[in-house]
């Protein structure tokens, strides 16, 4: 069972010993996601993230950040969601000290140095490049932005070009300053190592100043939005679309019911999208259905790459498969298969210690109260066939239905006449 400390300064540590491991992970997660933006710094966020990998007190710069970590055969990464950044590293448990040296010189004493915000400036805008270039992740985006409107949770986290080429020294620190600081970090150490180990290093490493988070995101206002139709007029070998509607925060009473209506809509390979719309009809090479939950909204979507001249048809045949689930109800018997794919992938995801270390850290942070797998698997054991036609009857209507489109199409009209449920 997960234990948690919080130390002196606010910092909460999150440890789970696991059995049958070698390795240990060592996860630091903020709440300094994209959303706590504002038009002005759009992608600060982000950068940042790059900013901790370039050079500290200990270890001066990427190379030796990289070396220290690949000398013991270890993994490290970071990324950055909406509503936190995370930073980790993994090692064989007996090199420990090394993931915490290096994570806790990063994390603690990095300098966002001038000349170094100026080199990453370029690795940066491609990386802007590569998403736009790549609609399988631009379509996500898009579909966001349409549930969401021109505000934080609907602005991607890369940001924008103005930001990447302007954003200095002084902004950084600034940023840092308000965010990342004791109360608004939480350290997850999962894996081969005791609780009170696991403990000590964190103190030892971790001396952060005491500092108090000095800055909350604005709520999401339900009154924004983008619209019915977002077109990206691109010339492309295939068609991307995402298909859904305006859905439910995490917090929300029906979140989990909703996320099981994902897994049987689109979850996996025996689902009613892949099934009905990918092998009965050919009109899909991928297709997927998830939810995106924060902590004050969502939404329910399926994404799917399809035939460019069957692109109408497809689009109705996802809409279809959503009018089916919500008119005709789900059956118990696929209900159970669907608790039992979710119970699964949840055992093993949660072999690796990475895994792990983030469902601890990323409920601590967020909800204040760390939840276990077994806990987990209990809530979606509890969700019901009326739960789901509840989900369904309340969310599967037009007004709530939005459509995001990347292909060589210019006319949106075409496509906001399809949308009917």
């Amino acid at each position: 069972m997960f234990r948690k400390t919080t130390l002196q300064n606010g910092l909460r540590v999150v440890t789970e010993k696991l059995e049958g491991t070698k390795a240990v992970t060592v996860l630091v997660l903020v709440g300094a996601g994209s959303r706590y933006e504002h038009q002005a710094i759009r992608g600060i966020s982000h950068f940042l993230e790059h900013m901790f990998f370039k050079g500290a007190e200990v270890y001066k710069n990427t190379k030796e950040v990289s070396e220290a970590i690949d000398g013991v055969g270890g993994t490290f990464n970071a990324f950055t969601g909406k509503e936190y950044a995370g930073y980790y590293v993994k090692v064989a448990s007996e090199n420990i000290e090394v993931a915490f040296d290096v994570l806790s010189d990063m994390m603690v004493h990095s300098k966002f140095k001038q000349e170094e915000i100026d080199k990453e400036r370029g690795v940066i805008l491609e990386e802007y490049n590569m998403y736009q270039d790549t609609p399988m992740y631009q379509i996500g985006w898009n579909f966001e932005s349409l549930v969401f409107g021109n505000q934080p949770l609907g602005w991607d986290q890369i940001g924008t070009k103005e930001l990447i080429n302007s954003v200095n020294h002084e902004d950084f620190v600034e940023y840092a300053g308000k965010l990342y600081t004791p109360d608004n970090t939480v350290i997850a150490v999962v894996g081969n190592i005791d609780n009170e180990d696991a403990v000590a290093k964190v103190t030892k490493y971790f001396a952060m100043k005491d500092a108090k988070k000095s800055f909350e995101y604005q709520p999401v206002d339900p009154d924004i939005h983008g619209g019915k139709v977002h077109l990206t007029d691109k010339k492309t070998e295939q068609a991307h679309v995402a298909v859904g509607f305006e859905g439910y925060a995490e917090t929300h009473k029906d979140h989990w019911a909703a996320k099981m209506l994902s897994v049987i809509l689109g979850g996996n390979m025996s689902s009613r999208m892949f099934l009905g719309v990918r092998e009965a009809k050919g009109l899909a090479y991928y297709i997927h259905t998830s939810v995106d939950a924060y902590q004050d909204a969502g939404a329910i979507v399926t994404n799917a790459g399809v035939d460019l001249k069957r692109i109408d048809e497809a689009i109705e045949g996802i809409i279809e498969q959503y009018k089916i689930v919500r008119d005709e109800g789900v059956p118990e018997a696929e209900l159970n298969k669907a608790k039992s794919f979710l119970k699964g992938k949840m055992v093993l995801n949660l072999e690796d210690s990475e895994e792990f270390a983030h469902l601890l850290a990323k409920y601590e942070l967020l909800h204040g109260q760390a939840k276990s797998p077994d806990e987990i698997i209990k809530i979606t054991e509890g969700v019901t066939v009326d739960d789901l036609q509840r989900v369904a009857d309340d969310l599967f209507t037009e007004d709530k239905m939005k459509l995001a489109v990347i292909g060589p199409y210019s006319d949106s009209s075409r496509f906001e006449a399809l949308m009917k449920i």
